[in-house]
């Protein structure tokens, strides 16, 4: 048995792979349930790991319960991986009122929360110290400021700096640039956001949202170095006015209700590249186009392999739907998410 919902998961043994690598990557995709001991577990969960056909795989928890399997006592899969927990959520909430926010250790004790256990967490989820996360999300703040008009000073001592040069050394650790630069130089916020297919990695400028990669790809890394040289960027982690809206619209998406999406792009590239990732947003929903015939909607019929080129340095996934580009005799190819997770948003879509 392998689940109720078929289509929607990765194949058998790339389950079980990734059971064995306890890749958390995988978390939120499937939930396995071992029948010698009763037990439903996470992909990262640290147990040992069961044999291949003692196993069963599942799309998530409640169908899990639905066949008898009661929640892991070491992964705990009954919370939702990668959302910050009951005990986190006032602590972040107190930093999005205020970003110039600054936490000493006992600081944070008195808020009843362990600074060990805070720093796990964000070293976990963010790969970085909380210290770090609070110090770029000061950082990305005076940015904006003094873009914006502020002398330097002001937003310093804001951000409880008591010297200039320790605020322009903090500065110029995070962004990669002095202040006094802040005029010619871009900041790429960024932030996760979680998906049933795992988490996103999702980067925004003032002007729209310019990056959105499965975390685990393994472009992600020339992405960004791609996108620093494009914008004259560094990317630091925060808060953007479009992300709200972004995670919005892909629950919308992701619940079956909604098929086009409204938010602004920032894509550079080339004219090329341009043109076939317009192209690509011009495929309906539900709909799919092979490479030649894409070749064709750019204008070119022989570019069938520069128009594959450009799908994989799409930068913006869902949203500029290259998994909607399929091979010539039907099947899937060349998708830097994964097949399975282009099989998975093709059958969310047809299924309209």
């Amino acid at each position: 048995m392998e689940s109720k919902k078929p289509g929607r998961l990765p194949d058998r043994q790339t389950m079980h792979q990734a059971l064995a690598e306890k890749d958390i990557s995988f978390e939120g995709i499937f939930i396995v349930g071992v029948k010698t001991t009763g037990i439903f577990c996470r992909p990262g969960c640290t147990a040992r790991l069961p044999k291949i056909e003692n196993t069963e795989y599942f799309s998530d928890t409640k169908e899990a319960l639905a066949y008898g399997y009661r929640p892991c006592k070491v992964c705990h899969p009954m919370e939702r991986s990668g959302e910050p927990p009951a005990w986190l959520r006032p602590i972040l909430d107190e930093i999005d009122q205020d970003p110039s926010l600054r936490l000493k250790d006992y600081e944070i004790r008195n808020r009843g929360v362990d600074p060990a256990r805070i720093r796990r967490w964000f070293n976990k989820h963010h790969g970085m110290t909380f210290q770090a996360y609070l110090r770029a999300r000061r950082m990305n703040e005076a940015f904006g400021r003094i873009r914006h008009g502020k002398r330097v000073t002001e937003p310093a001592f804001d951000s409880g700096f008591d010297s200039l040069s320790g605020f322009n050394e903090a500065f110029k650790k995070t962004t990669g640039f002095v202040p006094s630069q802040s005029g010619q130089k871009n900041l790429i916020t960024v932030t996760r956001i979680l998906s049933p297919l795992g988490p996103l990695f999702a980067g925004a400028t003032d002007e729209g949202i310019c990056l959105l990669e499965f975390s685990d790809r393994r472009m992600l890394e020339t992405q960004i170095k791609r996108l620093r040289t494009y914008l004259s960027a560094e990317f630091v982690p925060g808060k953007n006015k479009y992300f709200k809206d972004l995670d919005l619209q892909l629950n919308e998406y992701f619940d079956g209700k909604r098929q086009d999406f409204d938010l602004p792009l920032v894509i550079p590239g080339t004219e090329f590249q341009k043109k076939a990732w317009s192209s690509l947003q011009e495929i309906p929903y539900g709909e799919t186009r092979t490479y030649s015939e894409q070749a064709k909607a750019v204008g070119n019929e022989k570019a069938v392999r520069a128009v594959a080129r450009a799908n994989g340095d799409n930068r913006i996934g869902i949203i500029i739907p290259c998994h909607r580009v399929i091979a010539a005799d039907g099947t899937l190819a060349g998708y830097g998410g994964g097949l399975w997770r282009k099989k998975y948003l093709l059958d969310l879509e047809q299924k309209k």
